[in-house]
């Protein structure tokens, strides 16, 4: 899988970069993702949880939680406890401010924490999701071998990401939205046009459909399936150990 770094001039890792990027974006970040999605992205993490829904789980891992979108969706499941890894304290910062005030510190833990090596003993969690985060992997495999360690047997792995869209004339359409608009609102609204490029850019390089699910076949996941939504903007993942 090609590498794409959010600065390529940088002699850091991808995961130092991706770190420094998130802590940079986290104050407009949940603005940014309303506007850059048209709020399409509320729904999308809707499907995730009817998904892990009928599981009915009690211990849940929210990986590359960001600031807490997907935690607080799969809330609605009522499990005993989700936890929300992230490698960005500062979007841990703001997610525990939104769970704060939905009265949810009971529930949602966020913690500071690297996919690629979880801190959890193997099968600690019923169910495991991910949201726009496998893209910022640096190493995928590894990532998602991490995930299988620590998910129990028969348990639900759902990833939801950005894909290509691959149909006319909204191929073109998105082309012009991602390759333009998107870095120039990022711009404007957060003084970080790095960070939305490299959005665009890590998409285009990131493995999908069939070659995904090969990969998650690979690490041992089986019921693989992918389902596309909205055009073919992006594809959610179903799995289970």
């Amino acid at each position: 899988i090609m590498q794409v770094l959010p600065n390529s001039s940088s002699a850091d890792s991808k995961k130092t970069q991706v770190e420094n990027m998130f802590d940079d974006i986290a104050p407009r970040y949940d603005l940014l993702n309303r506007i850059l999605s048209l709020r399409i992205d509320t729904l999308w993490r809707k499907r995730v949880r009817k998904m892990i829904a009928p599981h009915a789980p009690n211990k849940i891992l929210d990986i590359a939680s960001g600031t807490g979108d997907l935690a607080l969706e799969l809330s609605k499941l009522n499990p005993k406890e989700i936890i929300g890894l992230d490698l960005s304290a500062e979007m841990l910062r703001y997610g525990d401010k939104k769970i704060e005030a939905k009265n949810l510190q009971h529930m949602i833990r966020m913690q500071k924490g690297d996919s690629e090596n979880l801190d959890f003993d193997d099968n600690t969690f019923d169910a495991i999701a991910v949201a726009f985060g496998v893209r910022n992997f640096e190493n995928l495999e590894k990532g998602l071998t991490e995930i299988y360690r620590v998910l129990q047997a028969d348990k639900p792995f759902v990833i939801l990401e950005l894909t290509k869209v691959k149909t006319f004339p909204f191929k073109q359409l998105y082309a012009l939205y991602s390759r333009f608009i998107i870095p120039t609102l990022g711009k404007l609204l957060n003084q970080s046009q790095e960070a939305y490029t490299y959005l665009p850019n890590s998409v285009a390089v990131f493995p999908e459909g069939e070659e995904m699910c090969l990969i998650l076949k690979k690490i041992g996941f089986q019921k693989v399936t992918c389902k596309t939504l909205t055009f073919g903007v992006a594809s959610i993942y179903y799995c289970e150990k």
